[in-house]
């Protein structure tokens, strides 16, 4: 009996303005048009890996075992940098190899890995040096859903030399914790990169100038236009605003630090 295809899931900083997220919609619905597609989202901003990696690291659990996610953000596109096909424990990973699957990796590591070199999965023999997404990419994301297994995709490489990102973990002391923002969203929350794990059973602060916030439940447990610090959906230590923005408040952005002080 034929298995339904997998799931394939997009992430791109393509936006919703242009052709391409339809584009590479079309080239997976060339190789089987009974897959079925989520986007993640497409408003990563342009070439931010780090806001890809987040992404993808706080999505995938949602998936059932065995999706395909297939990540389009890609400064490199044309150079050197390697196209990938990777297995885990959990799912599948088809992009460029520039970091944006550090983080998942981190939790799932890779049980296979390949380049992708072999052009018969490919949307056209000689791919485009601007468009991998299309090209590549999204077929062999197609190609992956329908039972490719990845030998077929290319040469086999080392999970070890899959690239990382250059992101620093948290400082954690007695007195407290430095760490930094990894992701703003739409709303200016700002969420950083300090686990709720690390500060489980503590009491602690978000130290704002000579301000300290004490951690809070909700959005609402503050007045309106109050700093919040809770524990996010994402289970990461997140600085909000009541109804308004803490990007703005604040006038913090990714890779900034900020410090939480236990009582």
């Amino acid at each position: 009996m034929m298995l339904e295809p997998r799931i394939v899931t997009l992430l791109s900083d393509f936006g919703l303005q242009d052709v391409y997220v339809g584009v590479m919609k079309g080239a997976i619905a060339r190789v089987d048009p009974t897959i079925r597609t989520i986007d993640l989202t497409h408003q990563i901003p342009p070439q931010d890996l780090a806001a890809a990696r987040f992404c993808l690291l706080n999505a995938y659990p949602y998936f059932p075992d065995r999706t395909v996610h297939v990540a389009v953000v890609d400064p490199g596109v044309g150079s050197q940098r390697r196209g990938v096909a990777i297995a885990t424990a959990q799912c599948y990973l088809v992009g460029p190899d520039n970091g944006i699957f550090s983080g998942i990796l981190a939790q799932t590591p890779a049980t296979v890995a390949v380049e992708l070199t072999n052009s018969e999965y490919w949307l056209v023999p000689s791919a485009s040096n601007t468009f991998h997404g299309r090209d590549i990419f999204a077929p062999v994301g197609a190609a992956i859903a329908t039972g490719v297994p990845l030998k077929q995709l290319g040469e086999a490489i080392a999970p070890e030399s899959l690239a990382q990102l250059p992101l620093s973990p948290p400082q954690i002391t007695e007195m407290g914790i430095v760490g930094s923002i990894q992701y703003c969203d739409r709303f200016g929350n700002l969420i950083s990169n300090i686990p709720a794990s690390a500060i489980a059973d503590r009491t602690w602060f978000f130290l704002a100038g000579n301000l300290a916030i004490p951690s809070s439940l909700t959005y609402s447990d503050r007045p309106l236009g109050d700093i919040v610090t809770l524990i996010g959906s994402h289970c990461w230590v997140e600085i909000a605003v009541n109804g308004g923005s803490a990007a703005s408040v604040l006038g913090l952005k990714p890779q900034d630090s900020i410090k939480i002080s236990f009582a």
